[in-house]
């Protein structure tokens, strides 16, 4: 069976995303393990998923085919090759030669389905009976002998499809990059990614799939910080550009007192004209422009990021629609992840339903918004676009005469959802979102302590 696989936007209407249900894993999550593996509380395991299968079901429930990591990866483990790539990612030069023997050896001998819960789920020294030797006999009974990977489930950040190619993450957070990996041997192995062109590889320089929003065909806008560095950025721009895939693409500095701060947790899209953003920023962010030239990389100074946006998309003005204006309620929609929507369609958008502000703003702008519980979801500091990774959208077509028009409900003045024109004088309220000491995402290296 075919299927077509690629994405030129964030709001062509979805057809197929890449999702992982938590399990085991999110279980292992423990007070003294708690800040390595990113997560700034213990999350409900069962209500969790509860969550998840609402997400999943939403996501049908609008002609979306979900596929799940977990079933994907044992398929592929199915060949040798596979198993031989993937038991080799989960074998560190800190286990040594004689204990990364043993664990070798007890992985080859497990079936798809197992050997896909230990590499997702971790394996403790109580679960390798024939561990042995100075490695083994040294490790704290608390510590894993491979590490569990809860953060699978933001498995926009590992990896995004531009075009109708696969750019798989290099992941900050040694936590996190095996999380990579394991996706780059479901592109590279399973039946249904055969012959996909991968863009990028966890190999190279540090490139998270959350900094990577799709603005419009042809123009990227990536986020720069402590999860991509320029030098990550640098690289995915040649390799679009030198695809084909893309003209224009923003570099948006985040800052290194937002280090744990992806873009999509303060900037999605919601239509082709329109974003949702955390207002502190909106008017604050800048952009340089890196367009291909015959010498290499063109660069500009830095501009507004809305304006250099717009003149990239080739439209008069980029809409914004805000979480919210007052000082208080707007840093609480940003640490509930308010911006991060996932857009099926143009103008109808996923959104977790604690985002109360956030989503009446978006409704007041005429966007639909369908909303799908993520108390429990969101503990890892991360939202709906998080969460689904597009494998296939629908090419967005120009706008038509109605869109063109304005949408069917008015545009919500500044004042009431949107923040489009000049900065409201109650924007000044509202502070940065480094200066109120937010980190707005899904790791909490900037939670206050405690």
């Amino acid at each position: 069976m075919s299927h077509t696989h690629g994405a030129d936007s964030e709001v062509g209407r979805l057809r197929s995303a890449l999702l992982h249900r938590p399990g085991l894993e999110l279980k292992r999550i423990t007070p003294r393990r708690r800040d390595w593996l990113l997560f700034d509380t213990l999350p409900w395991v069962d209500r969790a998923q509860q969550e998840h299968d609402a997400l999943a079901a939403a996501l049908r429930a609008h002609g979306v085919e979900v596929l799940y990591i977990t079933e994907l990866l044992q398929d592929a483990l199915e060949y040798q090759a596979a198993r031989d790539e993937a038991i080799g990612c989960a074998l560190g030069a800190r286990l040594g030669d004689e204990l990364a023997d043993q664990i070798r050896g007890h992985l080859d001998g497990l079936d798809p389905e197992a050997l896909t819960q230990v590499l997702i789920a971790g394996l403790t020294p109580a679960e390798l009976r024939i561990g042995r030797g100075v490695v083994f006999e040294l490790l704290d009974r608390h510590d894993f002998v491979i590490d569990p990977l809860p953060n699978l489930l933001f498995c926009r950040d590992s990896s995004v499809w531009i075009g109708d190619r696969a750019a798989v993450s290099s992941m900050a957070a040694p936590a996190r990059r095996r999380e990579s990996s394991l996706v780059q041997v479901i592109y590279r192995h399973h039946p249904r990614f055969a012959g996909t062109k991968r863009l990028y590889s966890p190999r190279l320089e540090q490139v998270e799939g959350g900094d990577v929003v799709l603005l419009a065909a042809g123009v990227l806008a990536v986020g720069v910080g402590g999860r991509t560095t320029p030098a990550g950025l640098e690289r995915l721009a040649r390799h679009v550009f030198n695809a084909g895939l893309a003209h224009t693409v923003l570099a948006v500095p985040i800052g290194q007192a937002m280090a744990a701060v992806h873009l999509d947790t303060v900037c999605t899209v919601v239509d082709v004209d329109t974003v949702v953003m955390y207002p502190g920023l909106a008017f604050t962010l800048t952009a340089h422009t890196i367009t291909p030239g015959q010498d290499g990389l063109r660069v500009t100074r830095p501009q507004p990021f809305l304006e250099a946006a717009a003149q990239a998309m080739g439209i008069e003005q980029l809409k914004v629609i805000g979480t919210g204006l007052d000082p208080l309620t707007a840093p609480r929609e940003q640490w509930d992840d308010g911006a991060n929507a996932l857009a099926i369609d143009r103008r109808v958008a996923i959104c977790h339903e604690r985002n109360v502000e956030t989503n009446a703003r978006l409704e007041a702008a005429g966007i639909e918004v369908i909303r799908v519980p993520g108390s429990e979801l969101g503990s890892g500091r991360g939202g709906p676009r998080c969460m689904a990774c597009p494998v296939g959208r629908d090419p967005v077509g120009e706008p038509d005469a109605e869109a063109a028009a304005g949408p069917s409900r008015p545009m919500a003045t500044a004042g009431q959802a949107g923040l489009a024109g000049p900065v409201p004088a109650g924007l000044a309220a509202v502070p940065p979102l480094a200066a109120a000491g937010l980190p707005g995402a899904r790791h909490p290296e900037l939670a206050p302590a405690g």
